[in-house]
């Protein structure tokens, strides 16, 4: 496969739609190309979704199904319920900030209200020894369950990862997935979604794609 060939499949390989060897190829080429992997990373929320859909989808309906007439006046309202959100999470961050500079004073959390909720927003973070790697969870809950965004430094790449969410029914969902650049202990943040709710989650689990543990987040 040629250099140029490689960059295309970007697309293929973030939604799954490449055979074993050719993907295999492809993970090779991400070792090498830091703009593949941050392509792979851009990916994730719309593989997310599509997983998410059809999670969500009975079997019953037919893939090539049309949209029923209330579809598009629920995703409107759902984006403008979201984009209210964030502008109140970006005023509280304002309003923290603020705050901070006068008061000469950190801030710092760990668990509990973080966002522009209050009460439906939860931080956790974590640093395993064993493994050095540091991560840290921040999720919202959303009508369709939750938006999570995570942050994780680990300097023992290249190799590729993932944020899995362990519900308490012992359920498991990926939320994330990306490719730790070599020898590079810079901060990643991620952002993806869930459907479980935050208080439905037991833990959180970073692992690397062949599944081995790097670091648990429990929310308290």
């Amino acid at each position: 496969m040629r250099s140029l060939e490689r960059h295309r499949d970007v697309g293929a390989y973030a939604l799954g739609l490449l055979d074993e060897v050719e993907a295999f190829r492809f993970e090779d080429h991400l070792m090498e190309c830091p703009q593949c992997s941050a392509r792979v990373t851009e990916f994730g929320p719309t593989t997310r979704q599509l997983q998410l859909y059809r999670r969500a989808t009975p079997r019953t309906v037919h893939p090539m199904a049309g949209p029923g007439p209330q579809l598009l006046d629920r995703l409107l309202g759902e984006v403008a319920t979201r984009h209210r959100a964030q502008r109140r999470r970006l005023v509280f961050a304002l309003a923290a900030s603020v705050a901070v500079a006068l008061a000469g004073s950190a801030l710092s959390m760990t668990a509990g209200g973080g966002g522009a909720d209050g009460a439906d927003a939860v931080r956790v973070s974590a640093t395993d020894e064993r493994s050095g790697v540091w991560a840290q969870v921040t999720t919202h809950d959303e009508n369709y369950g939750s938006d999570v965004e995570l942050q994780v430094k680990d300097g023992a790449g290249p190799r590729s990862c993932r944020l899995v969410a362990v519900g308490r029914d012992g359920s498991e969902q990926t939320l994330a997935g990306w490719m730790v650049p070599k020898h590079d202990a810079r901060p990643l943040t991620m952002h993806g979604g869930s459907t479980l709710h935050h208080d439905q989650v037991a833990r959180y689990e970073v692992r690397t794609d062949e599944g081995e543990h790097l670091v648990t987040l429990t929310p308290k």
